[in-house]
């Protein structure tokens, strides 16, 4: 058991409330046994989660490496509650790093512990955060810099963006193809014209693309249902294509597709995921000297610079939330969270 600081007004608590993907399609709030205090770790009263597109794809079955019944989250923000150290204090505003890396193999030892071979990502691998408290490895956590809770919680998905612009390398004035206008595809675009670039958005629904346009700087925006887009593509960038394409949407036409887009010497980073293989012409491919990579998680470095960038305006993720939902409702909320009808760009759960 642990004593909740004075920052927590809630009883000391055997058991806490959860938030379970049972099955695709099947959530359920259900008690389970409050964590422990152990060695190297806080436990965090958690106080917002975002609900990202690895929770949506878990809940409707199409989420790789992942296995049920299986507590989601790892987009958090809380206070700490009992463990405090390294310099972190008892009721300290937070967030921190979900991805537990072992520190020893060959990703950790060159610096990129995002994709440990060991890796354990909150609500994918092991159980995440929609919950009351979770335990965190006092190493992962961030410190807050005065962000309120729902900034605080954005922090991992600006960071996964941030962490593909710097794959990419984007260099002032060169045109970025960013395909996908959700959250992360908007992160994307942010760090991306913060990096100087020409930003194009992309995506099949208008009223997303309309959204990134009121909210950020665009160059210009594309539907690829239009039959003309890679002609459009070709006359924005003097028939060059695109430097850089982004792929954000974990579509697997999307991917395919976006190796018509580049541009000779061009580098496409895939920050999103799906779950088949993934074919392209090998000749197109080769005469442009293209450059493939994926884009995983974020590092600590990511994590600062997005902090800081909310800090002195940079990026404005709060403009981005569409849905709040109280904890209580969530499980019966999630699945309309789904319909696109609903027009959900960014969803929150506040306790």
């Amino acid at each position: 058991m642990y004593t909740l600081t004075a920052h927590s007004p809630a009883p000391n608590l055997q058991v806490m409330k959860s938030l379970i993907c049972m099955t695709p399609g099947r959530m359920e709030c259900t008690e389970v046994p409050e964590p422990p205090v152990k060695e190297g770790h806080v436990v965090l009263r958690i106080n917002t989660i975002g609900i990202c597109g690895t929770d949506l794809h878990a809940f409707e079955g199409t989420q790789p490496f992942f296995r049920y019944p299986r507590v989601l989250g790892h987009e958090l923000s809380g206070e700490i509650a009992a463990g405090a150290a390294n310099g972190f204090s008892d009721g300290e505003r937070v967030t921190f790093l979900p991805y537990f890396h072992c520190g020893t193999c060959i990703a950790c030892r060159n610096g990129k512990s995002n994709c440990c071979m060991n890796l354990d990502v909150c609500g994918v691998h092991i159980d995440g955060g929609m919950a009351e408290y979770y335990s965190v490895p006092v190493s992962h956590l961030v410190h807050g810099d005065g962000l309120t809770d729902e900034q605080l919680a954005l922090v991992e998905p600006l960071a996964i963006g941030a962490h593909g612009i710097r794959r990419a390398a984007v260099a002032p004035g060169e045109p970025v193809l960013v395909m996908g206008a959700g959250p992360i595809g908007l992160a994307a675009m942010s760090f991306a014209i913060i990096a100087g670039a020409k930003v194009i958005a992309m995506d099949v629904r208008e009223s997303r693309l309309a959204y990134a346009a009121a909210r950020l700087p665009l160059t210009a925006r594309l539907n690829p249902l239009d039959p003309e887009t890679p002609e459009k593509l070709a006359a924005i960038t003097h028939r060059e294509m695109a430097p850089v394409v982004i792929d954000a949407t974990g579509n697997l036409a999307a991917i395919r597709q976006g190796f018509h887009y580049m541009a000779h010497g061009g580098r496409y980073v895939l920050i999103g995921l799906q779950k088949e293989d993934i074919s392209f012409s090998h000749p197109e491919f080769h005469k442009r000297e293209g450059t493939l990579m994926s884009s995983r998680n974020a590092t600590r470095d990511d994590f600062e610079r997005v902090i800081r960038s909310i800090r002195d305006g940079s990026v404005d993720p709060l403009s981005w939330i569409t849905h709040r939902l109280p904890f209580s409702e969530a499980a019966g909320r999630f699945s309309s969270l789904l319909d696109p009808a609903g027009e959900v760009v960014k969803a929150m759960i506040a306790f």
